[in-house]
């Protein structure tokens, strides 16, 4: 084992464990999923008495016995463990070499604060049982000089695998500011330097807050490609924030979707992850793609999870192969509610997001206020408390349900209420538009004449035909305009104007109830109408759905990429971008298609997309 290398340190023990936000998120309240930060500070200080005696740096009698004290065992992660007492109010920290192996990040921002991120990792990993401290500074300067906004230290360890994440306060709304991270061993030592911009407060007036840009990404798969999309808003420097959709990561192995190895993108570990190691893992592989890390050290991201980010098919008690009480835990060897819990703590282990809820272990649902312009209300649509979805081998039932069961929810009655109740208080405090990021397709989508044994995606809101239609219903009798929905999901490109008065039969021409939606194509993972058919053949499937489909306005599943939405007060653009090719890492990218909502007209600007699209089908005439 390597020589353990050690830093005393005067007693900021307590605060420097407090201070990184990861040993308390998703939930310091849940034992299974919050680190007790008491526990590691006691490891540590018992950790350095052992080794100290081992050492014969100091006497026995002064340490006093430690009947406690257990062997050293070994815990999921292979690392060496120590159980007693405290026995000092002094810390030790590590004082060897560090290595920020996944540059920065920084995410959910608000007017007042940033979440920054990092991950330090010892080089003498094998024998640190004792903190890594990394110290942090947020500057106004660019090459990160002269006096600190804020600054201060956190302690990481194998606990959170090595991330530390800070909430850096007493910014300024709307404001660019620039962060870097330094081992607290060695000021040379230094993370790149990392970007992150503030929101409005709730009540700046929408002409203060301008016009706000977004990029918007879901489901990134690492066999199937490289994550080109990441890299183009960095390129031209097109957008202020990223929202993402979820799908960070998948849990297959190689070859169940996806073979990446004649492009060097194996997934690890080999297999379909349910540890916590395995979902760190995994994490740290994607994380290490150079357009998605530069991403992250760029813009601040807003991020909700998918149902890939646990396993397939996720809903509230099981996934499409983990399923507690039909198989119970013979799948993977792991139940279900571990496997969940894991990848819920590397999770918020790994994205900049604070914990919404303390008392609350899964709850990412939550509405930013961006000044008078918006509210952006991110949902979970998977995860929470969503009913039974289709899990392959009960679609005809799940269908069924679909048409009959009026209690039917994605989202659990506590988020749905809150939901209904967030759009109320938006049109109250004045805010012009409300944009809602969710997981799944929203919109009405038949497949009917194409040949496929599913006529509805049953696992969209194709599936939640009465949690859809009371979503619709309430912003239909409380008159709630300029409703934008995204998603995430589907690996393909679609714009749609959801209406009540279609849903219900009504007259047409009224938009009250109405919506417009904007899903967005997948960074790298395919479409089954996209990238193993031949760009005309998929031209046609677009142009038979948009045909077949009243509320949809443009489909497109051919290319890769993301759409940037641009909100000012008069408008909202979505800009659509397609990467012809995702073998090779590459900078190409084509606009694909440009749409806008007018505020207060509650559907597409008329022609939609101007009537011409680069790629894909519009409604005919250009609708």
């Amino acid at each position: 084992m390597v020589a353990l290398t050690l830093l005393a340190l005067a007693p900021l023990a307590l605060a420097s464990y407090s201070s990184n936000l990861v040993y308390r998120s998703p939930s310091v309240n849940h034992p299974q999923l919050a680190i007790p930060i008491h526990r590691v500070h006691r490891r540590s200080l018992h950790s350095v008495a052992h080794h100290l005696r081992k050492r014969q740096e100091v006497p026995m009698d002064p340490l006093g016995p430690f009947p406690q004290e257990a062997a050293p065992s070994t815990g999921d992660e292979g690392y060496v463990k120590y159980a007693g007492a405290d026995w000092s109010n002094a810390e030790y920290i590590y004082s060897g070499s560090v290595n920020f192996t996944h540059s920065v990040a920084s995410g959910d921002p608000d007017d007042k604060s940033l979440l920054i991120w990092t991950r330090a990792e010892p080089t003498q990993i094998a024998a640190v049982d004792v903190p890594v401290c990394v110290s942090y500074a947020v500057y106004t300067t660019a090459d990160a000089s002269g006096t600190p906004v804020t600054s201060g230290t956190a302690y990481t360890s194998y606990d959170v695998d090595f991330t530390v994440k800070v909430e850096a306060t007493g910014l300024n709304a709307l404001s660019l500011y620039y962060y870097q991270f330094a081992n607290c061993a060695n000021s040379t030592e230094k993370s790149p330097i990392g970007r992150g911009r503030t929101a409005p407060g709730a009540d700046t007036p929408v002409d203060q807050v301008g016009t706000q840009r977004f990029a918007v990404y879901s489901c990134s798969n690492l066999p199937f490609g490289f994550f080109n999309a990441y890299g183009g808003p960095v390129r031209k420097e097109s957008v202020d924030y990223v929202i993402h959709l979820g799908d960070y990561i998948y849990e297959y192995k190689n070859g169940d979707y996806g073979n990446g190895t004649s492009i060097g993108r194996v997934p690890l570990p080999d297999k379909e992850i349910a540890t916590v190691s395995d979902y760190r893992t995994r994490i740290a592989q994607y994380r290490a793609d150079p357009d998605l890390q530069e991403n992250h050290r760029i813009f601040s991201w807003y991020t909700i999870w998918d149902d890939h980010d646990v396993a397939d098919q996720a809903w509230k008690a099981g996934t499409a192969n983990t399923n507690d009480t039909a198989f119970g835990c013979s799948i993977l060897g792991v139940c279900f509610s571990d496997r969940k819990a894991s990848a819920v703590r590397a999770w918020h282990e790994w994205q900049p997001m604070r914990q919404i809820a303390a008392d609350d272990k899964l709850r990412i649902w939550h509405n930013i206020e961006f000044g008078k312009l918006f509210d952006l209300s991110l949902l979970d649509t998977r995860n929470y408390d969503r009913d039974i979805t289709d899990l392959y081998y009960d679609t005809d039932y799940i269908g069924m349900l679909s048409a009959t069961e009026e209690a039917r929810t994605l989202m659990g009655k506590d988020q749905e209420d809150w939901f209904y109740s967030t759009l109320d208080a938006s049109v109250a405090r004045g805010a012009t538009w409300r944009i809602v990021g969710q997981q799944i397709v929203f919109g009405a989508l038949n497949y009917t004449g194409l040949g496929t044994s599913e006529t509805f995606d049953f696992d969209a809101w194709d599936g939640y035909r009465a949690n859809r239609n009371r979503f619709l219903q309430h912003i239909y009798d409380n008159s709630i305009d300029n409703v934008i929905v995204l998603s995430g999901d589907s690996h393909a490109n679609w714009v749609f104007e959801a209406s009540l008065t279609k849903v219900l039969g009504l007259n047409s021409s009224d938009t009250r109830g109405q919506l417009v939606e904007f899903a967005g194509t997948a960074v790298s993972s395919p479409s089954p109408f996209g990238q193993t058919l031949p760009l005309n053949t998929s031209a046609i499937v677009s142009e038979f759905l948009v045909a077949a489909n009243p509320d949809l306005l443009w489909s497109e599943g051919f290319y890769r990429g993301y759409y940037e939405l641009h909100v000012s007060a008069q408008n909202v653009t979505a800009n659509f971008f397609a990467l012809p090719d995702i073998l090779t890492r590459n900078s190409n990218e084509f606009q694909s298609g440009s749409f806008a909502v007018l505020a207060g007209t509650n559907q597409v600007q008329r022609p939609a997309g101007g009537g011409v699209v680069a790629a894909g089908a519009l409604q005919a005439g250009g609708y």
